[in-house]
């Protein structure tokens, strides 16, 4: 081809820049900064430590601004115009039912893909006989998605009304178990033969080659330890490299199937490109799920990370006129073996295209242990985090590698999401903990990546790192203004006052602005709404504990543990979400401070209006009116947890100890507020 016949397999989109939004942010920001200065009360003057906590707090919001411009600066959108190895890994059997990890493995088995170039490695020793009937059935009829759970919930019909046609597809349903995975846990009959190790040579039902498909047994460990999943994908890297060797690697977690099978075709189009290919080191999908409701009561706050926050997209740093890309986030991966196994990224020396064919034979034995070969080969996952994936990523990419974040119309990965409170708590719980880890250790973006990385990207890990940090200066505004209110003390300007404009300016920009970008994402209103609820949650609940759990690790008081989201959720439990319920129904320490700041402002409330209605003067309102919105914002976004504290007499409300305890320390704190 000659230089100039060269045509990219992906073109690269530039979104449009939000200028004016930013200056005026930041102007409003500067406004603030110098009336919380200018009006600090005096020495021995009534407030002044809570107005220094102000001060702190919004110092702290918009340095943490800072941080989240450094990605939506100029953000980008990519697109599309050998031999591929795919790893599943599995981590706990309890959470993750056997049944998830089959559809898991037949959804990537059914890929639209010669089937002689693939090859499934899966950390545990389960596999599937019945892919021989559905590989060939799902490129008969070109179905989607290629899970069979997934494909016949959402088709409960014949997809061809001829009779022979539709024969063959009740034939199909019916050989596995007749639920799909749904409510069943008999998985034996959809167990027909458990491949022994490797299976290279397996036909379809038809004659046609199966991709090879290998699987490790379980070692024991213990449960949860966050080792366990990084070790498992580390030895299938070491397995692979010794009979297959794909040079691209597909890495995904046992709950999440594959929702559209051209995205090996697409993710291999940037691999492939004859002018940046060679540069790139993954190609990150999304992490999308299949059992979002409509407004998700959890919040879609995956969404806005995914979408809207642009971290993980790939975004370009216009005064250094570097294109780097998305954290790798350990699944819907696809990776460059040589980047993965620690190789280095030389412009000028570029490793091996994918367009060389391997030359080596495929049915080579493993004649090594896998401790034979953690001593030969270092390679993988870095360990010790329980995000490991992020330190994963930051490596590579500080070993001059870039990434692509690929975001295609169908989504080409879809997982489970939280379905309760509790399991949405603990998630976000464990992913700020890690990267609050991260921050602490010698894999800190600023100096692990000092010189290696732009500082755009840095700060971009950033975002992340200063998760449970947030929590600190989220409780100070959660609480102090309210208690303030309670004693009759004014934190913020008078409403007639011209300093008020900024602070208002800044409340309306800020959440107009973030409504419109959840809108033009997809979502709802209420959908919205909810995010609001979860983003408090999260900030004053899980960055709370992970703040706590993480120092106190450091002084090695405690042990940080892995604890995987459970998969699985009784029938009520699982109705409650449909109709979007919030689920508490426990008495977990989150449930108490969720609470208790809930009460407290509630009372809050109360007492600043009736100082108002009883002293009738107006400028006792125009003193404390910002104040009164404020913790009447808090009240309002808090409804369902009113209503689990008084009014629900379901399982998923709150116990009743558990309100009596909240109401007496919400009251107490008030109390010593009038001090």
């Amino acid at each position: 081809m000659e230089k100039d016949d060269y045509i990219p397999l992906f073109e690269t989109q530039e979104a449009k820049g939000r200028m004016a939004y930013r200056l005026s942010m930041f102007l409003c920001i500067c406004l603030v900064f110098w009336y919380i200065v200018s009006y600090l009360p005096g020495e021995g003057e009534e407030g002044r430590w809570a107005w220094i906590g102000l001060v702190g707090a919004e110092l702290w919001f918009s340095l943490y601004w800072v941080f989240t411009q450094s990605v939506r600066w100029n953000r980008i959108y990519q697109r599309t115009a050998g031999d591929v190895d795919i790893f599943v890994c599995t981590a706990d059997p309890t959470v993750e039912p056997p049944v998830m990890v089959m559809n898991t493995v037949l959804s990537l088995m059914a890929y639209d893909y010669p089937p002689e170039k693939l090859s499934v490695y899966l950390s545990d020793d389960e596999a599937s006989h019945f892919s021989k009937l559905w590989l060939p059935f799902c490129k008969k009829f070109r179905v989607e998605p290629r899970s069979p759970a997934a494909y016949f919930s959402t088709n409960s019909e014949p997809l061809d009304p001829h009779p022979i046609r539709a024969k063959e597809w009740s034939s199909v349903k019916h050989k596995g178990f007749p639920e799909w995975g749904l409510g069943s846990n008999d998985h034996h009959t959809f167990l027909q033969i458990l491949i022994d190790g490797r299976d290279s040579n397996s036909v379809d039902m038809e004659g046609s080659p199966l991709p090879t498909m290998v699987y490790m047994a379980r070692e024991k460990r213990p449960q949860h330890h966050h080792n366990f999943k990084d070790g498992a994908m580390n030895a299938l890297l070491r397995v692979s490299s010794k009979i297959s060797e794909g040079q691209i690697i597909l890495n995904v977690d046992c709950d999440m199937y594959s929702n559209d099978s051209q995205s090996m075709r697409d993710a291999l189009c940037f691999f492939m490109d004859e002018k940046k290919g060679n540069e790139i080191a993954y190609v990150q999908y999304p992490q999308s799920f299949n059992n979002i409701t409509k407004n998700y009561i959890y919040g879609s706050s995956i969404r806005q990370i995914y979408e809207v926050d642009r971290i993980f997209v790939n975004f370009f740093i216009s005064w250094f006129g570097w294109l780097w890309g998305p954290l790798y986030i350990g699944t819907g991966c696809f990776h460059r073996r040589d980047a993965l196994c620690g190789k280095k990224y030389n412009g000028n020396n570029p490793t091996k295209t994918l367009m060389e064919e391997k030359k080596a034979e495929n049915d080579r034995k493993v004649e090594e242990s896998i401790s034979e070969l953690e001593e030969r080969l270092k390679m993988g996952l870095k360990y010790g985090c329980p995000v490991e994936d992020v330190i994963t990523g930051l490596s590579i990419q500080c070993r001059g590698w870039k990434s692509v974040y690929f975001s295609p119309a169908r989504k080409g990965f879809l997982g489970v999401a939280p379905t309760t409170l509790p399991q949405s708590l603990v998630q976000h719980k464990r992913w700020s903990e890690g990267d609050f880890q991260i921050l602490l250790s010698k894999y800190s973006p600023l100096l692990f990546g000092h010189g290696k990385i732009k500082a755009g990207l840095q700060m971009g890990y950033y975002i992340y790192c200063l998760w449970a940090p947030n929590c600190l200066a989220t409780l100070y505004y959660v609480a102090i203004p309210s208690l303030y209110l309670f004693k009759g003390i004014s934190l913020f300007p008078q409403i007639s006052n011209a300093w008020s404009i900024p602070f208002a300016y800044l409340i309306i920009a800020m959440y107009t602005y973030s409504l419109g970008e959840f809108l033009c994402f997809g979502g709802t209103f209420q959908g919205w709404w909810n995010d609001q609820r979860m983003w408090m949650f999260k900030r004053t609940i899980s960055y709370l504990f992970a703040f706590t759990d993480t120092l106190s690790k450091v002084v090695g008081v405690t042990k940080s543990a892995f604890v995987i989201t459970s998969k699985v959720s009784d029938q009520d439990v699982a109705q409650r979400y449909e109709q979007e319920i919030m689920e508490f129904g426990s008495s977990s320490p989150m449930f108490s401070i969720i609470a208790t700041l809930a009460l407290l402002n509630l009372f809050s409330l109360f007492g600043g209006i009736k100082r108002v209605v009883m002293q009738m003067e107006a400028d006792v309102f125009q003193q404390l009116g910002m104040q009164i919105f404020l913790c009447g914002f808090i009240v309002v976004i808090n409804q369902p947890v009113y209503q689990a504290l008084f009014l629900r007499k379901d399982k998923g409300g709150m116990p009743r100890a558990l309100t009596f305890i909240s109401v007496i320390s919400a009251l107490l704190a008030c109390v010593i507020s009038l001090l």
